[in-house]
């Protein structure tokens, strides 16, 4: 994990401290970096994320699932039937 710390010094313990902070903040996301701003009496934290994958999840009636093996037959020829959009990689 990269961490950057502009305007001032900070000593390592106070580091350790905003890490714990961000890591209980943002629990089950990999963190690559965090830059801590110092302001006078003020700091501000920027954090910055690893790529995770993404999951393909089915929206079914109301209700998000992940694998449409468990729901019926009239349920999955209608997933079978949809239109599917495909996201650009230059939107990203």
């Amino acid at each position: 994990m990269k961490i950057n710390v502009t305007g001032g010094e900070m000593s390592p313990r106070e580091i350790d401290k905003y890490i714990e902070y961000v890591e209980e903040k943002y629990r089950g996301r990999q963190i690559k970096g965090i830059d801590i701003f110092i302001n006078g009496d003020f700091v501000d934290l920027k954090t910055y994320f690893k790529d995770m994958d993404f999951q393909r999840a089915y929206r079914s009636t109301d209700y998000l699932v992940e694998s449409t093996d468990k729901l019926n037959d009239a349920k999955q020829r209608e997933f079978a039937d949809t239109t599917r959009h495909n996201i650009k990689n230059d939107l990203l």
